[in-house]
């Protein structure tokens, strides 16, 4: 008869997470990020807020590629990696950001975020006004 040893045991257990907190996501590298990020944008959002986020994901990428700071760029990563699995998903419709997360931001992230809701806002005037 056939026994998984302690060490296999251990490792599948640790693989599927103690049931108390997801397991840890791998983080993917920047490169292969940014393409799943402009894919899922092709392939979930319509038109408009494609060329909106597509704008938007270059510009932050961008602005980050020299980023020296390795706990600056796991956050950067991760909450990028976490966005594109809500596109990916249809959950993130309507969802509220946390307000803890805005408490983090710095006033240069606050204005982003307002500029970027602006732009949302102008788009869907543009296209109430074009259905009319």
């Amino acid at each position: 008869m056939l026994r998984p040893t302690a060490r296999l045991s251990a490792s599948a257990a640790a693989a599927r997470g103690n049931g108390l907190k997801p397991a840890p996501m791998a983080l993917l590298p920047p490169i292969p990020l940014y393409r799943r990020l402009l894919r899922a944008h092709r392939k979930h959002l319509p038109l408009e807020m494609r060329v909106l986020g597509d704008g938007y994901v270059r510009s932050e990428f961008r602005a980050h590629r020299n980023v020296d700071n390795p706990a600056h760029l796991i956050g950067f990563l991760t909450e990028w990696q976490l966005y594109a699995q809500k596109i990916e998903g249809d959950g993130w419709k309507e969802e509220k950001i946390d307000p803890a997360k805005v408490e983090k931001m710095s006033d240069q992230q606050i204005g982003q975020l307002y500029e970027l809701m602006m732009a949302i806002k102008k788009a869907r005037e543009e296209g109430e006004d074009q259905e009319q």
